[in-house]
């Protein structure tokens, strides 16, 4: 082992967090800045880089996306070498998993090679020590040159002293002799390689291995000349076997790597098939997880159809605001403004309490906030990413990957930053492929939880002709765009933590973040769209509008007349026309066949304007133009045949 290119030291630097997706960054960033964030069992949680002030210090933590594996091959590990390269940073923190310690040393042993001073936080270790694992840490920081520490972030446990070995800032030193054929291309070529942050020998290995981000900054920093000389040995590197560079020099470090866990640890396999570990294996089960996940579904089903969307709203809705608060309200305000346009502005049918707060609290915070709860305890348990697997077959058929599921799920809390976690996926006709699906047929929280109640209110049998509808319309949809979108489907590749009961810290801290998070982004739409819709009456364009649209609503859809206007208020955002449709429902005005074939039609309509928004700024504005003009009509397509369909069906629903 030698030290290369020792960077210097300041205290003002950042400290980065990276390691694999799926380890506890989110839960140890949050330890060590205090910042509530949302703690995620899963990969692709942290997709945008998040930073925070350790506590009582100015230094900045930086908590980059996950990796998979590097060199980056994906938009989430490519902003994390961007950091390594080009962040002013004093220490990196890997955050590791310590269940599976040949995959963490793996990563660490390339991070130690690049010679930033760094510290291997080994996170997890309650779960290692149920499998019957024993680590020596002193013996991998030996080895290694670097302080590791074990943690268990979500019960706080070493997170002090993680802290205090900050101080300990050293560079690791650490170099691995690989295959003479990569050790004669690094010969020739680390000697032409621009001094940086990371050692010569690290860039040299991530340029022969064609990392994309390395490439650039090598690219950037060299005369066209001499990158064509690195180019040439490179490209010679590649003829001359018939394995790639990459793979030779991963397997050196996997084989390092597992040298390193056999001397470190011990594990004792008479405790590995705990009860955790076997549902966890029957969750991902192509058979028996088929009926763990329809159980979970209908248990989701069940707290938010009934307990949120009719017990809760019944008391609120109906008791609390509707006998209490608002016939108190509507009686100050007409003390005070009397029978005018600010009287019906506040308190009137389109008013902004009546209207705007009485739909965001009363109707619609219920339903979200038990459909948060229950997305965070399925979330903490560990069961996304065996969906992810238990759905690959299914993903497939759409030119995707089971990884495709993880966003999709995502979706069912916010549609708009599930379009941003479409980065974890590995190719951009990927990431196009499931920001359609979410655009077409991926409910928001808000508006699934407004379908489930409406659906709930009816039958079953509704809830289910509604999801294999929708799933029909997305799966011929999917098919179709694969077969137009021209590019390769990727293989799968996932980590799973183990299957767990969810700790209630991370369950409240969870849906605590969310709930703040509706009450910031969605309250002030609500109030928006109350306001817009009482303009509209006042000019004399609902009537317009529901006059217009009769043809469509009514004669098409064979809804009642009123549902324009629910359509009119799904332009600003879809949960809040669904939110109409609910209402109308609760006041008796709509058979279950309407229900049904309005709650199709809504979920497939066109996304809110974030959401839009978003599609135009990560695939531009004519893509986002082009989903918007496919979408709208497809919905309205789909709903009238629903239509047509059940009319004609013998079946009772």
């Amino acid at each position: 082992m030698s030290c290369h290119d020792q960077p210097s030291l300041n205290s003002n630097r950042s400290i980065a967090l990276v390691g694999h997706a799926n380890v506890g960054k989110s839960v140890i960033f949050q330890k060590l800045t205090g910042m509530k964030t949302i703690v995620s069992n899963y990969p692709g949680t942290t997709v945008e880089i998040s930073q925070g002030s350790l506590l009582e210090s100015d230094q900045q933590v930086i908590d980059t996306p996950g990796v998979v594996t590097l060199p980056s091959y994906t938009e989430d590990e490519a902003l994390t070498m961007r950091m390594l390269l080009e962040g002013d940073l004093s220490r990196v923190v890997q955050v590791g998993d310590a269940k599976n310690l040949v995959r963490t040393l793996s990563l660490t042993i390339l991070l130690a090679e690049m010679n930033i001073p760094m510290t291997l936080a080994l996170n997890m270790v309650d779960e290692a020590q149920k499998v019957g694992m024993k680590i020596n840490y002193p013996y991998i920081s030996a080895h290694l040159n670097i302080p590791v520490i074990p943690t268990t972030a979500t019960r706080g446990e070493g997170i002090r002293p993680l802290r205090d070995s900050f101080a300990q800032a050293q560079s690791p030193g650490y170099e691995l002799g690989y295959p003479p054929e990569i050790e004669q291309a690094l010969g020739e070529i680390t000697p032409r390689i621009p001094q940086g942050r990371i050692s010569r020998r690290a860039l040299a290995l991530l340029f022969l291995c064609a990392d994309q981000s390395v490439e650039s900054w090598v690219e950037q920093r060299l005369d066209p000349a001499e990158y064509e000389k690195l180019q040439q040995v490179r490209s010679r590197l590649n003829s001359a076997g018939q394995e790639s560079p990459a793979n030779i020099v991963q397997k050196a470090r996997l084989d390092q790597a597992e040298k390193i866990a056999d001397s470190a640890s011990i594990q004792n396999d008479a405790k590995s098939h705990h009860f955790g570990a076997r549902l966890g294996r029957l969750a991902a089960h192509p058979f028996w997880g088929v009926p763990i996940l329809l159980a979970a579904l209908y248990a989701i089903y069940w707290f938010v159809g009934v307990v949120g969307a009719q017990v809760m709203v019944n008391w609120l809705e109906v008791r609390l605001f509707g006998e209490v608060i608002n016939p108190w309200l509507s009686g100050w305000v007409t003390k005070i403004f009397g029978t005018g346009w600010a009287a019906d502005f506040l308190v009137g049918d389109y008013g902004i309490w009546t209207m705007g707060m009485t739909y965001a609290i009363a109707l619609i915070l219920p339903i979200v906030s038990t459909f948060f709860l229950a997305f965070s305890i399925v979330e903490d348990t560990g069961y996304l990413p065996r969906l992810a697997a238990l759905s690959n077959n299914f993903f497939k058929r759409l030119g995707l990957n089971g990884k495709a599921v993880l966003p999709m799920v995502l979706g069912l809390g916010c549609v708009t930053m599930a379009t941003v976690t479409t980065r974890t996926l590995e190719s951009k006709r990927e990431r196009f492929l499931v920001t359609l699906l979410l655009a077409l047929a991926v409910p928001c929280s808000a508006q699934l939880g407004i379908v489930m109640g409406m659906l709930a209110s009816v039958s079953l049998a509704a809830s289910v002709i509604w999801a294999a509808f929708v799933l029909l319309i997305l799966l011929a949809v999917g098919w179709l765009a694969n077969k137009f979108v021209r590019g390769e489907r990727s293989a799968l590749v996932i980590e799973f933590p183990p299957m767990r009961l969810p700790l209630v810290s991370n369950v409240v801290m969870k849906t605590l973040a969310r709930m703040e998070w509706y009450m910031k982004e969605v309250i002030p739409i609500f109030i928006f769209g109350a306001a817009a819709m009482f303009i509209l009456d006042k000019i004399g364009l609902i009537s317009t509008l529901i006059d217009f649209g009769r043809p469509l609503t009514v004669g098409w859809l064979g809804l009642p007349e009123q549902a324009s206007a629910a359509f009119v208020l799904g332009f600003l955002r879809r949960d809040f026309g669904a939110t109409g449709l609910f209402l109308m429902n609760s006041q008796g005005l709509m058979t279950p066949v309407q229900v049904i074939v309005a709650m199709v039609t809504i979920t497939l309509f066109i996304p809110c304007i974030a959401s839009v928004l978003m599609i135009g700024k990560e695939y531009g504005w004519r893509t986002a133009a082009g989903m918007v003009l496919l979408v709208f009509p497809l919905a309205f397509a789909a709903g009238g045949l629903l239509n047509r369909i059940l009319l004609l069906s013998p079946l009772g629903v």
